[in-house]
């Protein structure tokens, strides 16, 4: 039996955020702000709180500005070709006349049906100007 007084873990934040999680890459954590302003009051008030003291503790380091691009995994064959440009590959005819996908170091890509790519999209989610995003009530306890 566990000793409800220890902690389920010693990594709760680095055990929620390594299963599947929308916003959540290797190293960064991305909350859209339109979603994190429609929340509850009383969740804004902690999440704030956690924040302040998030941006407190680490202070002195030099945070970098960031640019968050929304982006989905993609075929490459499905891609246009402003996301096949940002995403680092090209199109171009082979000997044969045949399409062929090339990568940023110029390797032919082998299988493009198959290959997928991180490629921008148009953000499916409101702007924090679009106002208020009302959250699904939460289940029953």
């Amino acid at each position: 039996m566990s000793d409800p007084s220890l902690p389920a873990s010693t990594t709760p934040v680095q055990d929620y955020l390594d299963r599947p999680t929308p916003g959540v890459t290797v190293d960064h954590l991305v909350i859209p702000r339109s979603l994190a302003q429609s929340m509850p009051l009383r969740w804004q008030q902690v999440f704030v709180g956690l924040l302040a003291d998030l941006h407190d503790a680490y202070a002195e380091l030099p945070w970098p500005d960031y640019t968050v691009v929304p982006s989905r995994w993609e075929r490459l064959v499905d891609l246009d070709e402003e996301q096949l440009q940002a995403a680092g590959y090209v199109t171009d005819l082979d000997a044969d006349g045949q399409l062929e996908y090339r990568d940023a170091t110029d390797s032919a890509v082998r299988d493009p049906e198959r290959h997928k790519v991180l490629a921008p999209i148009d953000d499916p989610l409101p702007r924090a100007a679009d106002g208020r995003v009302e959250p699904r009530p939460a289940a029953p306890l």
